[in-house]
């Protein structure tokens, strides 16, 4: 066969996984216990919408005492500064010492130091009562939930989400384009998308971003792509592949069974104009499966033996035939 160059207007298929725009794992901020929950997986909720209600009992009493203590701080800071203005005009009048004035005014300041104190604890324990009403911090659609009635919940990340949000109307799609295909990544670039359950399918996505370095374990580069999810097909998690136009190197197209592997490295036995076999050396593109890329080391229009024997050697001569009747002649 002849070795054929290879097409630039090719697609370059990878694998992909596609993420939501936004997803959130959403825990309690207070410690107490689930009353309710009111809303489970698959239900779309818009953003402030209250997912669950805990029940923080111990907050409730924490929070009775610290308004009862500020009523008391504001009652004492009251007399601190009547008592405080009365020694004032006393000490115009020269009936009080001024030391028996500044001592009474520096106990009007403590004492506004300290309502102050017990307005700032309330304001706290007030807050992380509203934090017992559970809501979305954005739109989306909840795609895990933890949350059951009577389940203890502590503030914080170390026990599992209550719920994950996740915001579907866009995606975004990551892709791993190796080195050699960099060079023709970037921000605007068309691709198309297939999913497993879809087939028949083609999902347009668009290149946003790329890492611009090339991980050196795997030897590629992470690319972002981004694509509405109008229709709700895409969702996030899941596995995808990714076409991207292939970057035009110049190299040639040979079936993979015309490799020949071995301790010499890959190479291809090629068939010169007087029937001599020359085993050439070259260095692969991508590989397709049914067909290979030869970056370097072989022409377009090259004579190739499509299956070589393993006792074939350079040198060898070997004929040509034309057409299927010289070649059923042959077998005759």
């Amino acid at each position: 066969m002849q070795a054929k160059a290879a097409r630039g207007d090719g697609k370059l298929a990878l694998p992909a996984e596609v993420q939501a725009w936004n997803t959130a794992a959403i825990h309690a901020r207070t410690n107490g216990y689930v009353a309710r929950w009111l809303v489970n997986i698959g239900d779309r909720v818009a953003a402030g919408q209250t997912l669950a209600v805990i029940e923080a009992p111990e907050l409730d009493e924490q929070l009775a005492q610290a308004r009862a203590q500020l009523q008391t701080a504001v009652a004492e800071q009251r007399l601190a500064a009547t008592t405080a203005d009365r020694w004032n005009r006393l000490l115009e009048k020269d009936a009080v010492s001024r030391q028996a004035a500044d001592e009474k005014a520096g106990a009007l300041a403590a004492q506004s130091a300290v309502l102050k104190s017990e307005q700032a604890n309330v304001q706290r324990l007030e807050a992380l009562k509203g934090f017992t009403l559970i809501k979305a911090p954005f739109d989306g659609v909840i795609t895990s939930r933890s949350a059951e009635i009577g389940a203890l919940v502590s503030a914080g990340s170390a026990t599992p989400a209550l719920f994950t949000l996740a915001d579907t109307r866009r995606m975004r799609i990551f892709v791993r384009v190796p080195q050699a295909e960099s060079a023709g990544i970037r921000p605007g670039l068309a691709a198309e998308l297939r999913l497993p359950e879809y087939p028949d399918a083609a999902l347009p996505a668009i290149v946003t971003r790329s890492a611009e370095a090339v991980d050196r374990r795997s030897g590629t580069m992470l690319v972002e792509l981004q694509s509405d999810n109008a229709s709700g097909r895409l969702k996030p998690g899941a596995y995808a592949e990714v076409a991207l136009p292939a970057l035009a190197r110049g190299g040639v197209v040979i079936p993979a069974s015309a490799l020949i592997l071995g301790p010499e490295g890959p190479r291809v036995a090629t068939v010169a104009a007087t029937g001599t076999v020359a085993l050439t050396p070259v260095k692969l593109g991508r590989d397709d499966g049914r067909t290979v890329e030869v970056a370097a080391g072989l022409a377009a229009g090259a004579t190739v033996i499509s299956a070589p024997p393993d006792a074939l050697r350079a040198g060898d001569k070997v004929r040509v035939l034309e057409d299927r009747k010289d070649a059923a002649h042959a077998r005759r």
